[in-house]
């Protein structure tokens, strides 16, 4: 980093709070994705003063800036891929304000997932969104990504809930967005705009969050399927239905198999296997709606269906949900996370397509996620030394977000664009559309400074 950029950087946030050593500059270089590119420097933040001087200078002199929380996303939203500087913002991590009489929240953009919960838990109530990597990533992150979770299908995602920010633009002016009522219809919505934008058009340095009422009851159940097409058919079913999960996960057979012979869980062999939740205030109503979704399963011809009795018997059921990532690291072969979604009513068609890509390729594909809302983990193995490995899992790729599209889907259902899925833009929207998203990145940041390289908006990446 050149003298007169370290000089400054340093009168802004402290001696302490700056790093230009290699141990540094390697550990903020990647994030949760297979992405990796040396920052020229990092420094850590604490307040909305200090961000706006930093953009302001760095707009002065074109040096990149890439916001970062805990570095958990997968898409590679968080690599600094031309260099400059990660603007560490974990150590703004207050939770400002729970006004439970306004059912909101106001926090810092490092406040971890978790404990944002946990300070909502005495109040009985709850952030819906769950991102799995909930133990260590960043409400910060979640709205730049627009996490999602296992709940999405009743509850939405962080774009539901995000009422107003913060936000310092490029230039380091400081702007406030939205309003603290439930609902508002004055002017543009430009806090939605910022959701999601990956820290392309702005810094949060405050998100003010609605909250919910916990559920006091839940339900869980799990159904096996002999046929794909019933499983599909079954969530078609329920989705249609006047019971909407809390949950509603589905897992293919090469899921189901993977887990049948790496773990020590019993399953019996299926092609599709259903974990459906329902929650409410009243046990016997959330018992009823289970009941409901029970008679659609045997109504689609589920092989077994369970459902737990006890708080012991739902842990163990969605314990087998929960120990497919682990799973999948364990074999030894790297995989490439996906996150398409398409329409409900297409889940059949995309996971048949699929594995008719996997065959094609000659790769494994696996797919497990939200059938409730469309939204699939496709995960390719793949061996990364193997020239033709990675040649068929380029093609592969390209394959299943076309497929996507062509169904009437998305790209990406929570995960962002970044860097992994920028290139696949073009399949979704069309040139116009991607010309508006160019204006307002031009507009707010012309000189490219904030994540440059991310969503295929920009150069450098």
């Amino acid at each position: 980093m050149k003298d007169h950029i370290k000089k400054k950087l340093i009168e802004i946030v402290g001696a302490d709070s700056y790093s230009d050593q290699l141990i540094d500059r390697v550990a903020y270089s990647y994030d949760g994705s297979s992405f990796s590119s040396r920052p020229d420097c990092a420094v850590w933040v604490t307040n909305a003063e200090q961000i706006s001087q930093i953009l302001h200078f760095a707009d002065r002199e074109r040096i990149p800036v890439v916001p970062r929380g805990a570095g958990t996303g997968i898409s590679g939203n968080a690599v600094p891929v031309n260099g400059g500087i990660v603007l560490d913002l974990r150590r703004m991590n207050r939770i400002l304000s729970i006004r439970i009489s306004d059912r909101l929240a106001v926090v810092e953009p490092g406040v971890v997932y978790d404990d944002f919960q946990a300070a909502l838990e005495p109040y009985g109530f709850f952030f819906p969104p769950d991102p799995a990597s909930g133990k260590v990533c960043t409400l910060g992150g979640n709205v730049a990504t627009n996490a999602g979770g296992v709940r999405g299908a009743k509850y939405g995602t962080t774009r539901d809930y995000v009422l107003a920010l913060k936000v310092v633009l490029a230039d380091g002016s400081m702007m406030r967005v939205g309003a603290e009522t439930m609902k508002s219809s004055s002017g543009y919505d430009l806090a939605r705009l910022f959701v999601g934008s990956e820290g392309t058009l702005g810094i949060f340095t405050e998100i003010m969050l609605k909250t919910a009422p916990r559920p006091a009851e839940r339900a869980t159940a799990m159904a096996t399927f002999d046929r794909l097409e019933n499983a599909g058919e079954a969530v078609t079913r329920i989705m249609h239905s006047d019971v909407t999960p809390s949950a509603l996960e589905l897992l293919d057979t090469t899921v189901v198999e993977m887990i049948r012979k790496h773990s020590s869980v019993a399953l019996p062999s299926a092609e599709a296997l259903i974990l459906v939740e329902t929650d409410g205030s009243d046990q016997q109503d959330v018992h009823n709606q289970m009941g409901r979704l029970v008679s659609v399963f045997d109504r689609c011809g589920a092989g077994k269906v369970e459902t737990a009795r006890t708080e012991s018997d739902a842990l163990r059921l969605w314990s087998i949900r929960k120990s497919i990532g682990g799973l999948i690291g364990a074999i030894d072969l790297d995989f490439m996370p996906e996150d398409l979604t398409v329409p409900m009513s297409r889940v059949t068609e995309y996971l048949r397509r699929c594995q008719e890509i996997s065959k094609k390729q000659g790769l494994t594909i696996l797919n497990f996620g939200h059938a409730g809302d469309g939204n699939f983990h496709t995960n390719i193995l793949y061996n990364s030394t193997d020239a033709g490995h990675l040649a068929r899992l380029a093609a592969a790729r390209y394959d299943l977000h076309a497929l996507a599209c062509e169904l009437g889907g998305t790209l990406t259902g929570e995960h962002g664009i970044g860097i992994s899925k920028a290139d696949f833009m073009p399949l979704e929207h069309d040139p116009v559309a991607l010309r508006v998203m160019r204006t307002v990145k031009n507009a707010l940041d012309p000189n490219n400074i904030l994540n440059p390289g991310k969503m295929g908006l920009s150069g450098g990446g």
